[in-house]
Parts: structure tokens; sequence; C-alpha cells
């Protein structure tokens, strides 16, 4: 090969690998308007819209998703230290059928707000692209920030851009 067609070549082999490393890219920034979301809930439809006011967790998840197992323990912890300063942690289920739901709920409780979207309008809305993928939404209804999958080392930076939104309590 030439020196040129070289230099291309890696420099291609270079923006391929950072493509790679790169995280995955949300299409709901920063500032950006939280889509509406208007479902059936546990009782009664839940509306992002009357919740403005609140910072509002959203976390998308299902039956299926193992490390969604791990995140209900988190957001019920969360959703208790700090529903007094304004969180409200809202969970939507992405299953196609509720039995799946209500049987993962009955093996992992959730002690906060819960919707269910068997059609998964509101995903593509959020446009979520892993499970399970949770965002911020700030008291002006605007998101703060995303993040997809869950860990345990997760957990630190996650509550604390949670009490940032509310005000660094």
């Amino acid at each position: 090969m030439k020196p040129n067609r070289i230099s291309s070549s890696l420099r291609l082999a270079a923006l391929c690998l950072a493509t790679l490393a790169a995280p995955a890219a949300w299409s709901l920034d920063a500032g950006a308007a939280a889509p509406e979301i208007n479902l059936p809930g546990v009782k009664e439809a839940v509306n992002l819209a009357s919740l403005k006011g609140k910072v509002v967790y959203v976390d998308f998840w299902a039956s299926w998703c193992g490390p969604c197992k791990q995140s209900f323990p988190f957001m019920n912890d969360l959703q208790a230290k700090y529903r007094a300063k304004g969180l409200v942690v809202l969970g939507i289920n992405l299953d196609a059928k509720r039995e799946d739901a209500d049987k993962f709920l009955n093996e992992v409780p959730a002690q906060f707000k819960l919707a269910f979207d068997a059609r998964g309008e509101s995903a593509k809305r959020f446009d979520v692209r892993g499970m399970p993928s949770s965002y911020l939404i700030g008291r002006d209804g605007k998101v703060v920030a995303a993040h997809k999958g869950f860990k345990e080392v997760d957990r630190k930076d996650l509550e604390s851009r949670i009490a940032l939104a509310l005000g660094g309590n």
C-alpha cells in the first residue's frame, strides 16, 4: 500500500474503534422536554405532565431483564429516601403481557409508581435502546440525564445526580 492509503486506513480504523468505544447516543439530550406519558398504572392512569414540579426518575423495565431485578431495590431506596424532597420514581413496564410483569413484581416488589406500556409507545418516544433505561426529569419537565443499563457501581453516580436535581439536598 502507498503511504496515503495506509494513513487513511489507519484513520478509518481509529474512527471505527472510537465509535465502538463511545457511549450510546441518546436522542433525549439534557435540556430536551420529556415526551408525554399517559399510561395505565396499578390503580389509576399515570401522566408525566401531572408530575411537573417534581423530580421524576423514569425507568423502563421488563420482566425478562436481569439488571432490572438489581435496579428495583435501588429505586425502592431512592423513593423512600427522597420522596419528601420531591422525587417520584416511575417504573414503566414494557412486557407484552401484564401477567409477566405481575409475576416479576411478586418476586421483586416495587414501592414506587408503576405504569404499563405493552405496545412500547412511550419507549419509542424516549428512544429506549436497552433495558433498563432511566431518565431523570427535572422539576421543569426537561431531561436532566439519561442512563442505560444498571450495575451496582452505578448507584452512587445516579443518586448524586438525583440529589443535585432535587436541589443538592
